[in-house]
């Protein structure tokens, strides 16, 4: 997975760009700002793999940024994004690794993606490629096959059964609850009836679209062998995050917060899900907040900053990790951020739900900003 930065002086810009890029599963989003300096600043600590920047900013233009990124380390693969294709000749004058054209699309961030991904792992004869299907249920159900294509279901029946097997792979599940789930209103016999053709038309699927994974019948129902796969849900459920003393384990930290793309199953209106997507809910945001305190006692400011951006676009309104922005402002020194970023909240707030914001909040913010 590639480390990345972006700079981009234009709001709305950076905005697309970081989520352009945070779709796509190759990339962790390290750092996004929309001043040069202060990025140019964070490049020591943040030390990215790719960094894109866009070329007509104020202070100091992109050309010159990259240049002085070059003069720090020259590791990091530089890629302008312009408005002006002349400037692509002065983008390899500063050794930049390719540029894109605004407006930025997403067939563009794959562009760079497949020549990024060619050169990290070179391509082997075809006799030893391995193929393997990709599952993704945080953000919502996604399932490839082994060409890399989206999975389509038979039935809504049969998405929802497979799914629902995803969150409790290798564990036994009674085939009359599995019956009641999906069909509460039906008579047992049918009901039972049309659990055995679903199970049918999955475990068909499955093998048709190669996905590596099986249902099984036991005594008393069915269960899920994921024959060694192992898939997003999966990791979260068997991933212990703090050590032996307490602390986190970076990098099982880092790759819990990357494969947290949304709420379980998202857009899914299953009702048996609630539960368990607000329990992932909160483990998640028990993960944040630890790698939070972690950066703020190393003062990895910049990184933390990251983390609380990309929780906050999945939860805006949670209020203990909109203050924990502001504190992380007042530690860092950047108090200037702290009535901008509780304005912004305020109005949302107040948009959504109609109240304002908790009192304790208020005069946290007050006594910060005195």
């Amino acid at each position: 997975m590639f480390r990345v930065v972006i700079v981009e002086d234009e709001k709305p810009i950076l905005e697309l760009m970081k989520v352009l890029i945070g779709r796509n599963p190759h990339y962790t989003i390290i750092g996004a700002f929309s001043n040069p300096l202060e990025a140019l600043a964070s490049m020591p600590e943040l030390k990215p793999d790719i960094a894109f920047l866009d070329v007509e900013m104020p202070k100091i233009n992109g050309l010159e940024l990259a240049q002085r990124m070059n003069d720090m380390a020259g590791t990091t693969k530089i890629i302008f994004t312009t408005a002006y294709k002349e400037y692509a000749l002065e983008a390899f004058k500063v050794y930049a690794f390719d540029y894109i054209l605004k407006p930025v699309t997403p067939a563009a961030i794959e562009r760079i993606t497949t020549r990024l991904m060619k050169l990290e792992h070179p391509p082997v004869p075809a006799q030893q490629k391995t193929r393997q299907s990709a599952i993704r249920c945080f953000g919502s159900l996604e399932v490839r096959n082994s060409e890399g294509a989206l999975v389509r279901w038979p039935t809504k029946k049969t998405e929802e059964l497979f799914a629902y097997f995803l969150c409790y792979p290798g564990q036994e599940i009674n085939k009359w609850h599995l019956a009641d789930m999906l069909w509460p209103e039906m008579l047992e016999d049918r009901a039972s009836h049309n659990l055995h053709n679903t199970i049918y038309r999955l475990k068909k699927l499955l093998k048709e679209q190669e996905i590596g994974l099986d249902i099984l019948k036991t005594n008393d129902g069915y269960m899920i062998d994921t024959l060694g796969m192992t898939y997003d849900l999966m990791e979260f459920q068997m991933s212990e995050v703090t050590s032996i003393d307490g602390t986190p384990d970076k990098e099982r930290a880092e790759r819990l917060f990357s494969l947290y793309r949304g709420p379980l199953l998202e857009r899914k209106d299953y009702l048996w899900k609630t539960q368990l997507e607000e329990s992932y809910g909160k483990q998640y945001t028990s993960l944040v907040r630890l790698m939070i305190q972690q950066g703020m006692l190393e003062q990895a400011w910049s990184q933390a900053e990251m983390k609380l951006d990309t929780y906050l676009s999945l939860y805006p309104l949670n209020e203990e990790m909109n203050q924990l922005v502001m504190d992380l402002y007042a530690s860092s020194g950047k108090k200037e951020r702290i009535a901008k970023h509780y304005a912004s909240f305020k109005t949302l707030y107040l948009r959504e739900l109609g109240l304002e914001p908790p009192v304790g909040m208020s005069a946290r913010v007050a006594a910060y900003l005195e």
